[in-house]
């Protein structure tokens, strides 16, 4: 006797000829940011390599967790994808509830890479180096506004380490997305951000934005003289990620398909050369290694969330 299964089945034929229809690439984040960047990257490729449209779309909101239930939710056949960041590894302390298990309601398929965030300000900032910034922020209580691409992100969560590593008062400002934060940070309405280096470095390049320190625990060659944050407070680390993860139940045969067209995208010389550019640092593997490395950093921030008592209901 057979059990019932709400989920369609998906057969080894169809796995193999896996995909003969449009893909949908869901980034939880509006359009512009760096989540959207590395998509539309991989999507361009696999849409050339595999003759299916692979077409990005933008769902944002409730820090992601709106554009992740929908993927969670679609049929697991392979045909709609999910780009998860550290957005994902952090709403499992930040949400006092979720509708969903991210870990275990998903299927990791392939990470695209990894970036440094950048702690930049506006121009009229009258700082030019994380030491002086600290100085100016404790002379001037109340009067950092601190911008984040939403409650959660890697973008807030490097911005309340540092808070609490240096004793800094910053109020945070949550926006739907690293590119509306980045217009206000821009206009000056906001005045310090750590935003992922992908969707900034071309602002701080034409002089726009001022960097102060990259928060990995080593300089970047993408921003030549800009030194880690690390090097005034020991200690301080916080980079973001990419990747490619599909419903739980999607079938192996596809999950692996992808798996290695993935990778072979990350070897491709130009894209190489733009994830580079933008100051990113492949991160090709199997699922298992990306999957290992999402519970890794679920449990890495478990402590810096709670610690900075940030919640979200």
């Amino acid at each position: 006797m057979l059990g019932l299964s709400p989920l369609p089945f998906v057969t080894d034929a169809s796995a193999q000829q896996y995909p003969t229809r449009s893909v949908r690439l869901v980034v939880p984040y509006p359009a512009g940011g760096t989540t959207d960047v590395m998509a539309r990257l991989i999507a361009n490729y696999l849409q050339e390599k595999l003759g299916q449209p692979f077409v990005v779309e933008n769902k944002p909101g409730g820090g992601t967790n709106i554009g992740t239930q929908e993927v969670i939710k679609s049929p697991p056949d392979g045909y709609t994808l999910l780009i998860p960041s550290p957005a994902n590894a952090i709403n499992a302390t930040l949400y006092k509830t979720l509708p969903f298990d991210y870990i275990r309601d998903t299927v990791p398929v392939a990470g695209i890479a990894r970036v440094p965030n950048v702690m930049e300000v506006h121009p009229d900032v009258p700082v030019k180096t994380v030491a002086e910034f600290i100085e100016y922020a404790k002379k001037n209580p109340g009067k950092i506004n601190m911008a984040s691409s939403g409650n959660g992100s890697s973008i807030h969560l490097s911005g309340e380490l540092f808070k609490s590593m240096t004793g800094v008062d910053m109020l945070h400002v949550p926006y739907k997305g690293s590119a509306p934060a980045l217009t206000d940070l821009l206009g000056g309405q906001v005045q310090v951000m750590f935003d992922n280096l992908p969707a900034s470095i071309a602002f701080i390049k034409a002089g726009k934005l001022r960097p102060l320190g990259v928060t990995t625990s080593t300089s970047v060659p993408a921003l030549p003289g800009v030194p880690p944050v690390s090097a005034t407070v020991p200690g301080f680390e916080a980079s973001s990620w990419f990747g490619v993860a599909a419903p739980k139940g999607t079938p192996k045969e596809i999950v692996d398909k992808l798996n290695k067209e993935i990778n072979a995208a990350l070897a491709d010389p130009k894209i190489k050369a733009r994830i580079e550019d933008l100051g990113g640092i492949l991160f090709p593997g199997s699922p298992a290694d990306f999957g290992k490395f999402v519970q890794a950093e679920t449990d890495k921030w478990r402590p810096v969330v709670l610690k900075s008592g940030a919640t979200v209901d």
